[in-house]
């Protein structure tokens, strides 16, 4: 994916975006992040999620205002107007395009969405099936790529975290210390079904009382299984290109953050586009340093271990120094006040001096930042 052109579908009046190895998005709420990334997988991966479709019954009848049902969720037909357009890297699509037969192709990216949790059930991935009409694709299509990696991928494993071979020791330790708390997650029988529980303090947790955090992250932790590690039979890794990651933070302590952020520079390093939407200040402070330091500093590969408090020679360390060449942008979708609705900017400079609102206050994230700072220094005594 080098470049997403989209006008007129739902709340995005233009959005106009070349993507970096690494992409952002940033904006408030209901501001089209989701809309645009989901409008990404469909143009990519159409075929796919057509035949994906077909094989669990739903009736599509090569209707367009179906599959846009089916596929953003019921109701949500009604985003795709008489002018809109959708083109990646050239392609376009149009509702005729939509609705023709599908050519069996694999599906190219691998998306994690926001509702992640959802997916979880009580401590086990849910069927495809087990969602209503009115769930987006992506989620049913991630919960079913979960579900097979538990069965098959995982056979046999009773421990889920840690796993050595699939996380980098630094990575494991943050993960270990900052969200499990030397508590391991294992697999294990209950009431006659396997399931999820986190082994603690002498204590076997059920998923549905692990802490909000805890619960958010464990299956954006399989996705990192999925992609990272030994190869799997199951979940064919080598056919995605690019991962989309929805607001990675949530429900996060900012060390662990980090860790996940160590992730997805393993994911680019790897050789995967990835593009991720969030809320969170410190993904754009890496933003910003990777870049600022990347076109002006000799000693980039220490000063990102330093930052990241690892060492130069360690796997991490190794990882950090392959993605020097690598690209960081950013993009904020901007709600307009001319009735166009929202327009991206490219604000990958995120230079805190501009003159430009949406710039210096990296879309929005560090305007209170910036506040509290002024009014602190304007008064006190």
């Amino acid at each position: 994916m080098e470049r997403l052109k989209i006008q007129n579908l739902g709340p995005i009046g233009c959005a106009d975006i070349e993507f970096g190895d690494l992409t952002f998005f940033v904006g408030p709420q209901a501001s089209g992040k989701s809309i645009a990334l989901e409008a990404m997988k469909l143009i990519e991966d159409r075929d796919s999620i057509i035949e994906t479709l077909d094989r669990y019954n739903y009736i599509l009848g090569h209707n367009a205002k179906k599959i846009l049902n089916v596929y953003f969720g019921e109701g949500m037909d009604g985003i795709w107007r008489n002018n809109t357009y959708l083109e990646l890297d050239g392609m376009e699509l149009t509702l005729t395009k939509l609705s023709k037969n599908s050519s069996g192709k694999e599906s190219s990216v691998f998306y994690v969405p926001a509702q992640r949790i959802v997916c979880m059930g009580d401590g086990f991935p849910k069927f495809f099936s087990d969602f209503s009409f009115t769930t987006p694709y992506v989620l049913r299509e991630f919960t079913e790529t979960l579900r097979t990696f538990f069965q098959f991928g995982l056979a046999g494993k009773d421990k889920l975290f840690p796993i050595r071979e699939r996380l980098k020791g630094s990575q494991k330790k943050s993960f270990d210390k900052n969200i499990f708390h030397q508590g391991e997650v294992v697999m294990a029988e209950v009431s006659g079904q396997k399931k999820m529980l986190l082994s603690v303090d002498g204590m076997r947790v059920p998923f549905m009382a692990w802490s909000a955090g805890q619960k958010e992250f464990m299956p954006l932790l399989l996705a990192f299984y999925c992609l990272s590690g030994p190869p799997s039979k199951v979940v064919k890794r080598d056919r995605y290109k690019t991962v989309i990651i929805e607001e990675p933070e949530m429900g996060l302590h900012p060390q662990a953050i980090v860790s996940v952020l160590l992730q997805i520079c393993e994911l680019v390093e790897d050789g995967y586009r990835v593009v991720v939407s969030t809320h969170s200040s410190l993904l754009l402070e890496y933003a910003w340093a990777f870049n600022t330091l990347q076109n002006n500093s000799k000693r980039f590969h220490k000063a990102l271990c330093t930052m990241f408090k690892v060492k130069e020679d360690s796997p991490v360390g190794k990882m950090l120094e392959k993605i020097r060449n690598k690209s960081v942008k950013t993009y904020f979708f901007s709600r307009q006040n001319d009735g166009k609705g929202v327009k991206t900017i490219d604000i990958s400079s995120l230079d805190v001096a501009s003159d430009e609102p949406s710039l210096a206050e990296w879309g929005g994230i560090a305007e209170f930042s910036a506040r509290v700072n002024n009014v602190v220094s304007e008064y006190l005594d």
